[in-house]
């Protein structure tokens, strides 16, 4: 009794000690069989996934420094009742001319000529100005919506309607707009997009006309997805339809196409990065008013004001980088034997609850389902590994140690145990 008591005592645990699980191995061809299917799912994740299509193990820069300058070439010729023939070239139909990221193409337009300030009837059209006698036009009250301010009178524009009389830019505008567009042959004009892009984390820089070094290869080339999806030179229609419209349709009332330059590196591949470039229509009906002031031969103020009709193009350019590094490649795959470490604490619990036949002496798990026991079984198998590399010539054995006789050295293992 007395020896036996003192063959139970144990020696405090050194804390530098490292111990080994046992494994049981059973057969249970449902829980091995979703075991294992359950470890392909997640390998075919990490390695499919994450790797392959992620690049997670590529240390990424999405934040890339852009320049882009634009040049639009092309010139046309306009007839109409006010002005006769009138030539456009890029100053004239280019808002603003210094080729930046943002631009304006003119396709249509309403111009009033000889303006100048006096008195003249508003536009029947603004409701704020619809008037039966004197006293619905108070004197010195702008016109709500409308181009001038009130004299105080109500004159007759015909035998059915009458509106305030105003002090403004006389005459108003009035002219209908036309349903062609006014630069129809826009459609023809070319778009040179030069764009230079650079990530600092990797001291890398590129530019999109660095796919030859032909000179004349950008004075002919015309861009076509299939056919030449790296040149840089659009032309105005196949940018339309690019964007899945018609330019005569939205040349009319305009509208905001944009355009973006994407750039997906990678640097493990090559030091050559490619653009790639894509359309879409982002509103419709897009103008502004502009005007040109002159001297008439009585030294009085003249001024000619035009509404734009035409396509704003918004020019974005995104981009990301990547190139191998050891820390994103070492933490997603941690994070996939963390995720093959809950698999197995699943499977475990799996098993206990579909057999419970199993001998409660033999089976003293409390199992914890979460990420945090999945990464700590991550660094067990880590020092695993650590320890058979550095104790190569030891060899083991697994006692089994149940409950029931733990004191009992001589004990000999339950065969039923390993069946």
């Amino acid at each position: 009794g007395m020896e036996g008591q003192r063959s139970c005592r144990t020696p405090c645990p050194n804390p530098f000690d490292y111990k080994t699980q046992k494994f049981i191995l059973t057969h249970s061809r449902m829980v091995g069989t979703l075991h294992r299917l359950l470890q392909l799912c997640i390998l075919g994740y990490l390695f499919g996934w994450v790797f392959l299509v992620k690049k997670g193990y590529q240390e990424m820069d999405s934040d890339p420094r852009v320049s882009v300058i634009t040049k639009l070439k092309g010139s046309t010729i306009t007839k109409t009742q006010e002005f006769g023939n009138w030539l456009w070239d890029v100053v004239d139909y280019v808002k603003p001319p210094q080729g930046e990221n943002v631009f304006f193409l003119v396709t249509n337009a309403i111009i009033t000529p000889k303006q100048r300030q006096g008195h003249c009837p508003e536009h029947p059209s603004i409701p704020d100005a619809q008037c039966i006698k004197d006293s619905d036009c108070p004197m010195g009250e702008p016109v709500v919506g409308g181009n001038g301010i009130k004299t105080g009178k109500c004159v007759m524009l015909d035998l059915s309607q009458s509106t305030c009389e105003i002090y403004s830019w006389c005459p108003v505008e009035n002219a209908p707009l036309s349903r062609h567009p006014l630069l129809a042959a826009a459609e023809n004009f070319t778009l040179f997009i030069k764009n230079t892009i650079q990530f600092k984390k990797f001291n890398f820089l590129q530019m999109n006309t660095q796919t030859t070094d032909d000179d004349a290869y950008f004075k002919t080339c015309l861009y076509d997805p299939v056919s030449f999806p790296l040149c840089p030179v659009f032309r105005i229609q196949d940018a339309l339809q690019e964007a899945g419209y018609d330019f005569q349709t939205i040349a009319v009332k305009g509208g905001v196409v944009r355009i973006i330059v994407d750039w997906d590196c990678d640097l493990d591949r090559s030091a050559i990065c490619l653009p790639h470039y894509s359309f879409s229509l982002q509103d419709v009906h897009y103008n502004f008013r502009t005007v040109q002031y002159y001297w008439g031969k009585d030294e009085r103020e003249f001024r000619k004001l035009i509404k734009l009709y035409g396509i704003r193009f918004d020019i974005s350019v995104t981009g990301k980088a990547g190139r191998f590094h050891i820390v994103p490649a070492t933490v997603n795959l941690g994070a996939g034997l963390a995720l093959l470490g809950v698999v197995s604490t699943a499977c475990k619990l799996l098993y206990l609850h579909t057999h419970t036949h199993t001998h409660t002496h033999i089976v003293p798990a409390t199992v914890n389902l979460g990420a945090g026991l999945a990464l700590l079984g991550v660094v067990s198998t880590a020092c695993k590994l650590l320890y058979l590399h550095t104790h190569t010539k030891a060899y083991y054995t697994y006692p089994v140690c149940l409950v029931k006789n733990y004191c009992n050295k001589e004990s000999q293992t339950d065969s039923t145990f390993f069946k």
